[in-house]
Order: C-alpha cells, then structure tokens, then sequence
C-alpha cells in the first residue's frame, strides 16, 4: 500500500506551497504528482501518470477537491475510478475519505456539494472575466493577445511559391496556423 499525492495549480506562476502541507502531513515516502494546468482540461499529465500507478490498497491525498477537477461529472468520475480500482481518495480540506469498502452516502452527498460549488466558482471566474474584457474592450484599453506569428511573412513566403508544410518548417509553427493565416487574408 502507497501512498500518494496529486497536487495542482492553474498556472506555472501560482504557488504550490499550501498543498504540499499534505506530503507533510501524511509522511515521508508520499509519491507526488503534480499538475500546472487548468483542472478544467483533460490533458492532464501528472493526473495520467497518477492513474497508471496507482495500484489496489493505495491512498491519494489531495488538498481539496477543487484541486482534483473543477467540474462535478469529472470529479465523480475520477473519485469512481479510484475507488473501483480500491484506492482510497482524501480530501484533506473537506475531511472526506471515499474508497470501495465505504459507502458512506453522507461523504457522497458532500462531495456533489463541494463538487458543484467548484464548477459554479469556475463559471463565475469565467463570467467575470469576459465582463472585465469588454469593458476594456468598451475603452479601448483591450487589445487581445499579442500575435504570436507573423500573418504577413506567412502569405509573402506563400506568394513566393512556398508551400504550407514548407511555411510551417520555416517558422517553426504547425501548418493548420498557416492555413488560418492564409485564410484571414
């Protein structure tokens, strides 16, 4: 039985440090996994690489559910999983435990809750941020993300005969980002 620890950020600028007061917490030997990513993707990599080592008796400690997913049908899917498999998930936050030889549907009730208070705490992040967008957008002060690729020296190295897969190369960028350059013009 191992014991491990799934910890993950949005971005690689957030901080870390508070979620691993769990590796502290539960001992020396913990297995880390840790994601810098949205919770709300599915490309996930430590989460995947998480999943493929776990084996039956295991424990996952995870800060708070939050941290696991940012929706309620991919938290529960996830939680199944783990317990199908008989691993055991904590919630060190919350206080909740969910394994296969406890059916606690109290614990289960709370974790649609939790679950469910993250996914809204997602949508209205999300619906701030699009407020704060056009309002800036209103006053001129939004202008979008800076243009990673050059559109103009896209179509001038197609002008000049060259080819998307060549364009692609040459720039170093992936030849569906040409096509969409060259259909902006």
């Amino acid at each position: 039985m191992s014991e491990a620890a799934y910890i993950r950020v949005s971005s690689t600028d957030q901080n870390t440090e508070r979620q691993y007061e769990i590796v502290k917490e539960v001992g020396e030997g913990v297995k880390v996994f840790e994601d810098k990513c949205s919770g709300s993707t599915t490309n996930r990599p430590a989460l995947d690489d998480l999943r493929n080592w776990l084996r039956e008796g295991d424990t996952v400690h995870v800060h708070s559910i939050d941290r696991m997913a940012r929706d309620l049908l991919d938290l529960q899917s996830l939680v199944n999983e783990f317990n199908e498999k008989g691993v055991t998930v904590v919630f060190h936050k919350e206080s909740l435990t969910f394994s296969s030889n406890k059916n606690d549907s109290m614990s289960k009730l709370m974790l649609q809750i939790f679950g469910a208070v993250a996914e809204f705490e997602r949508a209205r992040i999300k619906d701030r941020q699009a407020e704060g967008i056009a309002k800036a957008k209103a006053k001129g002060v939004y202008k979008g993300r800076k243009q990673s690729v050059d559109r103009d020296r896209v179509r001038e190295l197609k002008a000049g005969g060259m080819g998307a897969t060549d364009i692609a190369k040459e720039l170093g960028i992936a030849r569906k980002t040409v096509y969409r350059c060259l259909q902006s013009a």
